[in-house]
């Protein structure tokens, strides 16, 4: 697993979640805590390409 995006808000991170949900592809989050929603989001190193792709497709 390869980090893929750092989410500083709790929006911000169900807005990247869900769209690697919708493209099929797997994720990780780590690093959250309950002071704070935050979460880094790995992929896997051969979906990184992908999730890239689709997340520029969102914006």
């Amino acid at each position: 697993m390869v980090k893929f995006y750092d989410a500083k808000t709790e929006a911000e991170l169900a807005r990247v979640e869900a769209v690697l949900k919708q493209g099929g592809v797997e994720y990780f989050v780590t690093g959250l805590s309950r002071e704070q929603v935050t979460g880094e989001i790995e992929v896997a190193e051969e979906d990184l390409p992908r999730a890239e792709e689709l997340l520029l497709k969102a914006k």
